[in-house]
């Protein structure tokens, strides 16, 4: 086999691989699979997808890092507990908003925000270079423009976001960038604030506020104005719910 055919049946793998671990991920995520259940075995599972067993090999690799399943010698591979999935994973995260929204699950990822993202905006006070301020001044002039849909303002929003994440100079707070991307997107998909001029407005100025306290290298202020965020999008969401 030359190097072209090594080439389109390595890519060939790869997307077999990717659509197996799509489709058993979100099947366990759904509770489709249920916890504590057994996969089928190797040859019902190659049968069903059509892969080979080499493929499946590397899925089950992929889901087990992702903690959602664990293979035993003479048991056979099994779906873990809820309690042991990897949330910070973004396939996990968005498998589990694809299989619906709950007020609990809203709740938990604005928790986990309140705990990650002040203390980023904390960091950023401190280690914010010049360069570092500008950049963010210029995402957050973004956000002022009436004519905002909800998908451009939501672009801008993660952007914003991201880059407090990366001027904390923090890589735990970088990693999250995936639970961020799926709070954010969870949150515009069910209120976005691009409905209203004025609330455009609004999240142009509170998103400023968080730009000013790191530039001032103002921690507490910082902290303050990132929690406020958070807390007004959280609002937001349970009110567009009732």
């Amino acid at each position: 086999m030359g190097l072209l055919e090594n080439t389109i049946s390595g890519r060939k793998r790869r997307n077999s691989h990717a659509h197996v671990v799509a489709e058993l991920g979100s099947a366990i995520v759904s509770g489709r699979i249920p916890e504590g259940s057994l996969l089928p075995n190797d040859a019902e599972l190659s049968l069903r997808f059509g892969v080979s067993r080499t493929v499946l090999r590397e899925t089950m690799k992929t889901l087990a890092a992702k903690r959602l399943v664990e293979a035993k010698a003479k048991v056979g591979t099994r779906v873990l507990d809820k309690s042991s999935w990897n949330f910070f994973d973004p396939d996990v995260l968005g498998w589990r908003c694809e299989a619906g929204l709950d007020p609990e699950f809203i709740e938990h990822l604005a928790e986990i925000r309140l705990a990650l993202e002040p203390a980023a905006a904390a960091a950023a006070a401190r280690h914010a270079s010049s360069e570092d301020i500008v950049a963010l001044y210029a995402i957050a002039a973004k956000f002022d423009n009436p004519a905002h849909t909800a998908e451009s303002i939501a672009k801008i929003d993660l952007e914003f976001h991201l880059a407090v994440a990366s001027i904390s100079g923090n890589p735990f707070m970088r990693s999250a960038s995936g639970l961020i991307e799926a709070a954010l997107a969870i949150s515009f998909k069910l209120s976005s604030p691009a409905s209203a001029p004025a609330t455009i407005a609004e999240i142009a100025a509170n998103h400023l506020r968080i730009v000013h306290a790191i530039a001032a290298r103002d921690e507490a202020a910082a902290v303050k104005a990132m929690r406020h965020v958070i807390e007004v999008g959280k609002d937001r969401i349970k009110n567009a719910a009732l």
